[in-house]
Formats: C-alpha cells, structure tokens, sequence
C-alpha cells in the first residue's frame, strides 16, 4: 500500500490489465501479448516527433559549432545510449569524443548489472565534469526520475549547456531539469515495471532517430547513402565502392581511382566523379560547404546537384 508521501507511480510500473493471466499462457499466445504490446510504441513515439525535432535542431547546432553532444543514462537506459553513441563513427565517421555516452557504473555495468549505480546523484554530476557551454546533455531513463540523470543534467545546466530528458513518463519529475522533454507514452509493461520492453523500445527509436536525424542533417549521407561510413574490413570496403556506384552510376574501376585520389574519403570522391573535379578541388568545395555533398556540387556546376535527388 501506497502512503500519501510517496511519488505517484509512472505509467511504466503500473499494472498492464491485458496481461494479467500471463503466467498462464501458452508460448505462442504470450508472444502475440507481447507483440501487440510492443505495435502501440511507435505510434507513442509519433506524438513526440516534434520536441524530438527540436533536440535534433539543439545537437545540430552544437556538434556544427565544435561542441559535444553527451548522452547520460544507468541500466537499460544507459545502455541503450552506449549502443546509438558506438555506432555512430562505423556508420557515419563521427570523430570519437564528439558524442559521448555516460554509463552509471561505467563500462563494467555494460554487461553486469550494477544496478546501485542509478541511485548516485553526485557520480552524474561528476561525470559532466568536461561539459562546456554550447554542450547538449540526453538524459535517459524510463521512469524519468533516476538520481544519476538528475545530478548529471542538473551539472549540465549550472554549466550553460543545453538539455534534454528522454523518458516514458511525461510528468517525469526530472522535467524540470530539460529544456526538452521526449516522452513517448509506452504505458504500463507486460510485466510490470520491467521497462527493458516497451519504454526500453521506445528509447531505442528515440534515440536512433535522434543520432540519424542529426547526423544527416550534419552532411553526413549523400541522398540516403552512407558516404561517411568507415571501411574497416574487406566487407565494408566492397560496400563502400557500392556506395560509390549508386551514387555516381561510374564503373567499378573508376569509383576505385577516385577513392584512391580521394584518400579513401567517399564523399570527396563522389564529388568529383559528379563535379567533374580533381580531389583538392573537390575537397575545398566541401569544406567550404560545411561537408554537404548537394551543396558542394551545386556550388561546382552552378546549378542543381546532379546524380541522385
């Protein structure tokens, strides 16, 4: 029994009524109650798609300035932002240190639960100890209330940086620390409170579409094709010149000698197979756009960027 002190539960530990007989189910029957579950979380994540809209604007802003985008979270939470942040350089080449991910209790608490480790208000805000002004800190957790994030966007703020809290609960109570709330409505879990499911879904779409947004909106794709990736093996460097292909229509061969002048940078190549330019042409068009393709081609050809639209 609940005393009238306490915090009044969010959504994510109530008792979900469509799952009450569980323990009494068959396999199959318990996988479709837990799919139809799991189909109403992209819908709750559309009707945040705006205020996320704003915190790509926010990462844009900063990670184009020469600031840090900083991902702060403990348990399933956290872990789910130290996946989006790891894959952020393979995919798109982002230099490490420019979006960092917090963990309460650090990398052992990757793999072994450290669950203590949510509860230490003073560790997040020692974390943010290399926050700067112009900075953007992600909170994330599902009830919105876990101590770790409130100390480390409590830090974030006092420091001037900008903030954002990512939950399941939208009267979290760590609101009032953000500048942003992301609170897509996931409700009660098929077993109660276990927010690894639902809420846990819900902030892996948030935040995958939060780092793609901003990293595309950064110039880090050509059309939808990843040209930043990092060809690290024989797999990705065949994926690369396949990249390269569809993004030119050139052959094989050249799209090798192009990336080859290019120094295995495949939006300098993609340039000047469709500029028509050498690389160091080719690479000061870039830059002087700010590292997107469509524009550095614009500014070669004096009109529309040819290739893909």
């Amino acid at each position: 029994m609940r005393t009238g002190g306490e915090a009044p539960l969010s959504r994510t530990e109530q008792r979900n009524p469509r799952t009450a007989a569980i323990d009494r189910m068959s396999s199959l029957k318990l996988l479709r109650v837990i799919n139809d579950e799991d189909r109403t979380v992209p819908g709750a994540v559309t009707g945040v798609l705006p205020v996320l809209a704003a915190a790509v604007d926010l990462a844009v802003e900063a990670l184009a300035g020469g600031c840090r985008v900083h991902y702060v979270g403990a348990g399933t939470s956290g872990r789910l932002a130290v996946l989006d942040a790891a894959e952020l350089g393979p995919t798109f080449g982002l230099e490490p240190g420019r979006l960092v991910a917090h963990l309460a209790g650090g990398a052992a608490a990757l793999t072994d639960a450290s669950e203590g480790a949510e509860d230490d208000e003073q560790a997040g805000a020692a974390a943010m100890a290399g926050v700067t002004a112009g900075d953007v800190v992600v909170g994330v957790t599902a009830s919105g209330r876990t101590p770790y994030v409130r100390g480390a966007l409590a830090s974030a703020r006092s420091r001037g940086a900008h903030t954002v809290l990512v939950s399941a609960n939208p009267a979290a109570p760590l609101a009032r620390y953000a500048d942003l709330h992301v609170a897509p409505d996931t409700g009660p879990e098929v077993v109660t409170g276990s927010t690894r499911m639902k809420a846990g879904t819900a902030q892996k779409l948030v935040l995958n579409a939060f780092s793609t947004a901003t990293m595309v909106r950064l110039g880090r794709t050509y059309s939808n094709l990843m040209t930043d990736m990092l060809p690290s093996n024989d797999k990705l460097r065949d994926r690369q010149l396949r990249i390269l292909a569809d993004a030119t229509g050139a052959d094989p061969a050249r799209c090798r000698g192009a990336l080859r002048d290019a120094q295995g940078d495949a939006r300098v190549a993609v340039v000047m197979l469709l500029g028509q330019a050498g690389a160091e042409r080719a690479r000061c068009a870039l830059e002087e756009a700010r590292g997107h393709v469509h524009a550095a081609l614009t500014a070669l050809t004096g009109g529309p960027a040819p290739g893909l639209s």
